[in-house]
């Protein structure tokens, strides 16, 4: 059985310190899972001049994602979702909002960029689950078209990407139609 459990040795009596990660890291090689789960989640500010991108699609709306790059919630979720599931830092600290070069930058970029992470550790997807958060626009009729770019830009069977689109029932910045969010369950298998 595999498990990212370790057995470190036990604090001196009296000693109520716990080791850091970074210590205990260092005691013990890091496991290699079969399976490995991540979750991401990503939330945007919308705002007037501003196209909405999700998916990589441009959904027609009024509103946009406020962002540094281009604020596509979907493909930011994702790539939070492999990164977790790597234990690697999120998004933010790797392409950080205040490096001029992520200016307007397309989010494909840190999907791919956190793919070759993964693959780097001898990960796949397996699948992954997307769920939006938007009162408007209404996203189901967008959904297809949605899944069928990121199948494409991930290279998987649509069968293993799922995009479900809720509300947010009027409560709060997502009801009030002043932000979008999303969450995303991604599962990496060892190849």
């Amino acid at each position: 059985m595999f498990s990212c459990a370790r057995t470190f040795k036990q604090a001196k009596p009296g000693c109520s310190r716990v080791p850091s990660v970074q210590a205990r890291a260092a005691q013990a090689e890091a496991p290699t899972l079969p399976f490995r789960v991540g979750h991401g989640f990503d939330l945007h500010r919308l705002a007037e001049g501003y196209p909405l991108i999700i998916g990589g699609k441009n959904i027609p709306h009024t509103k946009g994602c406020e962002a540094h790059s281009d604020g596509d919630v979907l493909l930011h979720c994702v790539t939070d979702a492999i990164l977790g599931a790597l234990s690697l830092p999120d998004i933010g600290q790797i392409f950080p909002d205040n490096d001029p070069k992520w200016k307007g930058a397309s989010s494909d970029i840190f999907v791919k960029e956190a793919c070759k992470l993964m693959r780097d550790r001898g990960y796949t997807i397996g699948n992954i689950d997307c769920t939006l958060i938007a009162q408007k626009p209404k996203l189901s009729p967008h959904k297809e078209d949605i899944r069928s770019n990121l199948c494409e830009m991930l290279s998987m069977h649509p069968d293993c990407v799922n995009i479900k689109a809720k509300t947010h029932e009027k409560v709060d910045s997502i009801g009030e139609e002043r932000s979008i969010a999303c969450h995303t369950v991604i599962l990496l298998v060892r190849e």
